[in-house]
């Protein structure tokens, strides 16, 4: 049982800040840290404290949930000036939940331990509504003495927690499969939507069979209807999966592993990046199809 109940959240976005109201919601004390002055804004009204570092956010924290952007942001706030190794108390526990190369996930997990600290590499899949609702999935990895000091707080935030070995770097590389497979399918649902819109298929009709067909996937669930209603309100954006597969890439780049699925997807997200679509839920790579076939959905609404 943790007796001091004082957690950092390092990286105020979507993802962090859902995860810091969760554990405001369950009685523990959250300090967190963003660039963003109005995310910080927005934690302290809801009851958390914020600091103007990163160094005096992690004081007599037992734990430091790390949910930023990329591997460089994660780089700053831990190792860069009045990062975290300057200012965490001895015991305490790095959570690092980003999404990152599992390489450079393994690094820091080693880097840390020169430091004396333990991590646990930690990335999530759920989403912002994931974060908020406290259930989201947790692949983990790291050593059993760092998951007794924070279990209440894994628990607190999640729905489910895959213990997935004791080395930093396992839990990134099922994260980076897990990326490969939710890209694919947005992107193959976007594609197999717009085909069928374009053959003169009803949209909602194509969508009510497909989602009860062999050839439906939980993307196509999840993802079309924000299609069918022209809502690309982000829960996840375009660029989000820019980024993440060119990890999935890069990484099949080091291994010299082929990945020919994951490379046209990423070409689909690139474009509906290139045409605006960045900031974006990422369901509207569909409208790189609309660009190049005319589709008008909500000219075929019932």
């Amino acid at each position: 049982m943790i007796v001091n109940r004082k957690i950092c959240v390092l990286g105020l976005g979507s993802m962090g800040m859902g995860v810091a109201l969760s554990l405001l919601e369950r009685q523990f004390e959250v300090v967190g840290f963003d660039v963003n002055k109005n995310a910080m804004k927005g934690l302290e009204e809801a009851g958390g404290t914020v600091k103007n570092s990163v160094k005096s956010a992690v004081e007599n924290c037992i734990a430091v949930i790390v949910l930023v952007v990329n591997d460089k942001q994660v780089e700053d706030v831990l190792f860069g000036i009045d990062g975290a190794v300057e200012g965490l108390s001895s015991g305490a526990v790095v959570i690092q939940s980003s999404t990152v190369p599992a390489a450079y996930a393994k690094e820091c997990g080693n880097r840390l331990l020169d430091h004396g600290f333990e991590m646990i590499d930690a990335p999530v899949s759920g989403g912002a509504a994931g974060a908020r609702s406290a259930n989201l999935s947790i692949m983990a990895s790291g050593p059993d003495s760092a998951f007794e000091k924070v279990a209440d707080i894994m628990d607190a935030i999640s729905g489910k927690i895959y213990r997935l070995g004791s080395e930093c770097g396992i839990g990134s590389t099922v994260k980076t499969v897990n990326q490969l497979l939710a890209g694919v399918h947005i992107a193959a649902a976007a594609e197999a939507m717009a085909f069928g819109v374009r053959a003169g298929a009803n949209p909602r009709e194509l969508y009510d069979v497909i989602s009860g067909s062999a050839g439906s996937s939980w993307m196509w669930q999840n993802r079309v209807p924000h299609i069918l209603d022209d809502d690309y309100a982000p829960l996840s954006a375009v660029d989000i999966f820019v980024k993440d597969l060119g990890i999935v890439l890069g990484t099949g780049q080091e291994m010299r592993f082929p990945l020919p699925l994951t490379a046209a997807a990423h070409q689909q997200f690139l474009a509906a990046a290139a045409s605006g679509f960045g900031r974006e839920d990422d369901s509207a790579v569909f409208k790189v199809f609309q660009k190049l076939s005319d589709i008008k959905i909500e000219e075929t609404k019932e």
